[in-house]
């Protein structure tokens, strides 16, 4: 299926709360321009046949499903975002890592290129793009653990569809916040009862605010 036509049936399956689909306008807003309106028009059109992976994700996270349906042959019936969770895997679970983890340096999320040199040489960054994309998507055991450990989490996450996702939605959006990466960071470096002095403090903050007051 032309990129054109598998980008009208997706306007038409993940429609917006109120049964409407969205305007080019409405997706550019809500990804903060990445997807600018003209971009939009062009890619319905079909003068852009090979839309970058960091754009289509950014249109499957405003419109409501997993990338991946991007690259399905079918779309789901429907899928949303908390079904394809479920059963999102080795490159929804990537994915994730992608958002969730971010560049000590930058605060931003890590880019294919730099989890590539991460990697020492086991994988290009060809390759990390391909298990992002689900192009690749029975990647060597070393491949697996390469990214696992540029992300710092067991190889057994990246494979095991029963797993729990590695941080909850609340975290995610906490995480955002440039204060709690750098509070996040910090303590990460302490000692173990170091850091459970630090959250004691943090506790009693949360409980003065929540008492009542007078």
């Amino acid at each position: 299926m032309h990129i054109a036509q598998k980008f009208e049936a997706l306007l038409e399956t993940y429609r917006r709360p109120d049964g409407r689909k969205w305007s080019g306008q409405e997706i550019d807003e809500t990804t903060g321009g990445l997807m600018s309106r003209s971009y939009v028009t062009n890619l319905r059109k079909g003068r852009i046949v090979n839309p970058g992976y960091a754009k289509l994700a950014a249109m499957a996270k405003a419109m409501g499903f997993a990338p991946e349906v991007w690259f399905e042959d079918s779309l789901g019936e429907g899928q949303s975002v908390g079904q394809a969770e479920e059963s999102r895997g080795l490159a929804g679970r990537l994915e994730h890592l992608f958002e969730v983890v971010r560049n000590p340096q930058t605060g931003e999320p890590y880019t294919s290129a730099e989890v590539a040199r991460m990697t020492l040489g086991d994988l290009s960054e060809e390759d990390v793009e391909s298990i992002r994309t689900g192009a690749i998507g029975d990647p060597t055991v070393g491949q697996v653990a390469a990214l696992a450990s540029v992300f710092g989490v067991e190889p057994c996450y990246l494979l095991d569809h029963m797993s729990p996702p590695l941080l909850d939605e609340e975290l995610v959006q906490a995480l955002r916040d440039a204060d709690v990466r750098d509070i996040t960071r910090e303590s990460s470096r302490l000692l173990d009862g170091e850091r459970r002095l630090v959250l004691g403090i943090v506790r009693q903050f949360r409980d003065q605010k929540a008492a009542p007051s007078g």
